[in-house]
């Protein structure tokens, strides 16, 4: 126990003060966090140390290249350029590598890889010191108050051969309880954010109720990836808590989601 809560505090002490600097200390921990949390999905379909691995980490590398160079309108052509890599690769080395490590080799490098740089895009939005704590709050207040709704008023469960515990009722009160925090959330920082946005208030409480609920999708996901091939943990990077994808697996759900919410809430309201 007391390594955990040890390695929680400096878990917490480095990405908070990385959501507080931003620039190249948020950029290059997101970029560590990618390839790592990469590494260890690789490893669970045993890819992380040949051909396929090494052109996910490679994709990885050039796509977060051009995300620092402000050049992501190149992201789809990244993602065509990745496919038809390890597609190559596949072929050549048939039959060496089964379809679901192919498959793998490719999706990981959206799912952890793309999916985790939005923390460092929401960071880097003119308001995104305000922004980004709204990622972090979401899941947060998400998981503290489906667990303890689930514990006081849970009765349906919602997926039990992947989380005995998740029930239907703790889902709504975390994800009902997200969303009240992002509305108030907004309001307390509307007033200082310089970024014109179409109401504030309504838009963070809306984002954070997306946000909530793929958070959950997030952390489900990432829990049947595990059932699927009898493993516990992704890593042991972080002693007591697993490794990167254990940690990590509701922000990487997260982030896009309040990203394009607020978005897209600003582009049609």
């Amino acid at each position: 126990m007391k390594t955990r809560v040890i390695s929680g505090a400096v878990l917490a002490v480095i990405m908070i003060s990385a959501l507080i600097i931003g620039d190249w200390y948020l950029y290059l921990l997101c970029f560590g966090i990618a390839l790592i949390g990469l590494y260890e999905l690789y490893k669970v379909v045993d890819i992380h140390n040949n051909i396929m691995g090494f052109l996910g980490y490679f994709t990885t590398i050039i796509y977060y290249i051009c995300i620092k160079l402000e050049m992501e309108q190149l992201e789809i052509l990244i993602v065509v350029i990745s496919f038809i890599a390890i597609m190559t690769a596949y072929v050549i080395t048939f039959p060496k590598y089964s379809v679901s490590q192919m498959m793998t080799a490719f999706v990981g490098v959206i799912y952890v890889s793309f999916m985790i740089s939005y923390v460092y895009k929401i960071r880097a939005l003119n308001d995104g010191i305000y922004v980004i704590w709204l990622v972090f709050v979401t899941s947060w207040v998400n998981d503290t108050f489906a667990y303890f709704t689930g514990v006081l008023f849970g009765k349906h469960k919602m997926v039990v051969k992947l989380s005995p515990k998740k029930t239907w009722e703790g889902a709504v009160g975390g994800v009902l309880t997200a969303t009240i925090v992002g509305f108030v959330y907004g309001y307390l920082v509307s007033a200082k954010m310089t970024e014109v946005f179409v109401h504030p208030v309504y838009t963070f409480g809306i984002a954070s109720f997306v946000g909530a609920i793929l958070s959950i999708i997030g952390d489900l996901g990432a829990s049947a990836i595990k059932r699927s091939y009898n493993i516990k943990d992704y890593g042991e990077l972080i002693p007591g808590h697993g490794g990167i994808l254990d940690r990590f697996d509701s922000v990487i759900f997260t982030a896009p989601a309040v990203y394009w919410a607020i978005y897209l809430i600003n582009m049609l309201m």
